[in-house]
């Protein structure tokens, strides 16, 4: 374990996107800060992301047809989403910097990206909304470049890997699929996992880094090759003030002992929010506080250690927004030794055609081919009404083709995951009914006016499929609606699921410097936040894919900025 320093130029709490993206600004800028990681890995949520980074007028959205994007239409579409909960000097910053932020990252740094042709933002149909150009996906990398980093680079959820640790991308999710169809994709599925088993041998894990993983990788690339120095196993305890109020310092948790560092400019929080903390939680969600199960994405040590912190030096947490977390709906998966981990139902399943979502009263609650947040807040709502069990419904057809969770399409085994007791299977939809305890009439009236929209290519409870996002995730194949189809070739499946998060939305409030602010709107001199630990710039709406990431490489940007201009 590394011994702490006593002072620095500038202090950096977390090690995701928003940290590095602070701390290499701020060592470009001249200064010597450090960054202080809770765990014994950087990368932080980013690391574990699906990637994605929205920001609108991005320096390669007219690369790929979308030069008539405008800020007036990003600020257009951001007000229809959160009405009078916008912030607008937040956003104004956001909107002005992101591109700005871009060109510094691919100029001063490893990172890189491409924007999506087609990435519709969630609610393309409002005013404003686009179908492509503003969301961005970092291009996979080489991990064995970070050479004895490597091993500190935190590992992608075994979930969501292949043979030991092998990282799946958007390619490969066109390609892993059709290998037995397809000569090129044949081709490339060899190549890519003939890569794999080299880096097994070698390193013991996979290399070729894809979507997040790819983004913590190439950013800490750069911290390494820059001489920025990372403390891991060093949390977050506490701020130190001066009589002024100026924040000068921080006590830090490492090895069982408390340590002081004193900060000769400034602190910046970016140590990923509270997702993982039971009691800040039970504060903030009433579904949790009611003693409903709720499961996180982010990884174990986002307890809510920064906004703690701030809130004990006098900061203040965001009061209105739309919702307390980015929600996404999970399943429980038993891994072989035993243990229940979440595994997220994002994209991947829910909008392709031939599923329903159901309570445990027999009905529909929501759009299944919604955004994860949007059908998370579709259960909560549920919720509110007395509803306490949800489940996914497909048959043989659906989850063969397409998967469903953690169970994987043909040709990956189906039968341990019925054995295990994550899917429930029945001959007929009448005997997978009974197994849930669901309603025989009501549930046998829900199947037949979806099978009876679904021939049709109309939903009209829910209108699945009738959005172009919806259909962006929908099966193309599939007419007249790609995301409808009857639910009528046994057996059926049945999956339970549950209300999720990939991060907090409430967080400490800032100014447009991602300063923080007291409670009378001041700024705490000395103290910034970004990332998961500042409040969303969103208000706890989601409008599209990356508003996260986008905002946390921004205001990490801009946060380090003004701490070095005010130096």
């Amino acid at each position: 374990m590394t011994q702490l320093p006593t002072q620095a130029d500038a202090i950096v709490v977390g090690t995701g996107a928003a940290g590095m993206s602070a701390a290499i600004r701020l060592k470009k800028l001249g200064l010597s800060p450090i960054l202080l990681e809770k765990t014994d890995a950087f990368g932080g949520s980013t690391a574990v992301s699906g990637g994605a980074v929205w920001i609108p007028c991005n320096p390669h959205s007219a690369e790929v047809g979308h030069a008539d994007d405008s800020k007036e239409a990003a600020l257009t579409y951001l007000s229809a989403e959160m009405g009078n909960r916008m912030n607008a000097p937040l956003v104004n910053a956001f909107l002005d910097t992101g591109p700005e932020v871009v060109r510094f990252l691919e100029t001063e740094t490893e990172a890189r990206f491409a924007a999506r042709a087609l990435g519709p933002d969630y609610h393309p149909d409002l005013p404003g909304g686009t179908l492509g150009g503003r969301v961005m996906d970092p291009l996979d990398y080489d991990a064995r470049k970070l050479g004895s980093a490597l091993s500190r680079l935190r590992k992608p959820i075994p979930e969501f890997t292949v043979l030991k640790g092998m990282m799946v991308g958007r390619t490969d999710l066109g390609q892993l699929p059709n290998m037995h169809r397809s000569l090129s994709s044949f081709v490339y599925t060899t190549r890519v996992v003939l890569r794999h088993l080299n880096d097994l041998l070698r390193f013991g894990r996979g290399t070729r880094s894809v979507m997040g993983n790819a983004l913590a990788a190439r950013l800490g690339k750069t911290v390494h090759d820059l001489g920025i120095p990372i403390y891991y196993e060093s949390a977050l305890a506490g701020l130190e003030q001066d009589e002024t109020g100026r924040v000068q310092g921080v006590t830090v948790e490492q090895g069982g002992q408390t340590h002081r560092i004193a900060t000769r400019h400034g602190v910046i929080l970016a140590s990923g929010g509270f997702p993982q903390s039971d009691s800040l939680r039970q504060q903030v969600m009433d579904h949790a506080r009611n003693g409903g199960e709720h499961h996180s994405m982010s990884p174990m040590g986002n307890t809510g250690d920064g906004l703690t912190a701030a809130e004990a030096a006098g900061a203040i947490r965001g009061q209105n927004n739309l919702n307390a977390a980015f929600w996404t709906p999970v399943s429980k998966l038993r891994r072989p030794d035993g243990t229940k981990v979440p595994f997220p139902h994002l994209f991947l399943d829910r909008a392709k055609p031939g599923l329903i979502a159901v309570t445990a009263d027999g009905q529909r609650f929501v759009n299944e081919s919604a955004s994860y947040h949007d059908f998370v807040s579709g259960m909560l709502r549920a919720m509110e009404t007395g509803a306490k069990d949800f489940f996914l419904i497909c048959d043989h057809r659906f989850i063969r083709r397409y998967g469903l969770g953690a169970v994987r399409p043909f040709p990956g085994r189906l039968s341990p995951f019925i054995r295990n007791g994550y899917v429930t299977q029945a001959a007929s939809l009448a005997d997978l009914g009974g197994a849930l305890s669901l309603p025989a009439d009501t549930f046998a009236q829900t199947v037949t006016r979806y099978n009876t929209d679904a021939a049709t290519g109309t939903d009209t409870a829910f209108d699945k499929g009738g959005s172009a996002y919806n259909r962006y995730l929908g099966d193309p194949q599939n007419t007249p609606n790609p995301c409808l189809r009857p639910i009528d070739q046994g057996p059926f499946y049945a999956l339970r699921i549950y209300p999720g998060d990939i991060g907090t939305s409430i967080g400490i409030v800032t100014n447009e410097n991602a300063q923080v602010l007291d409670a009378n709107g001041t700024p705490i001199s000395g103290l910034y936040a970004a990332g998961n630990d500042m409040n969303s710039i969103m208000a706890g709406s989601y409008p599209g894919p990356g508003i996260t990431l986008g905002p946390a490489l921004t205001f990490g940007y801009i946060a380090a900025s003004h701490l070095a201009r005010n130096a």
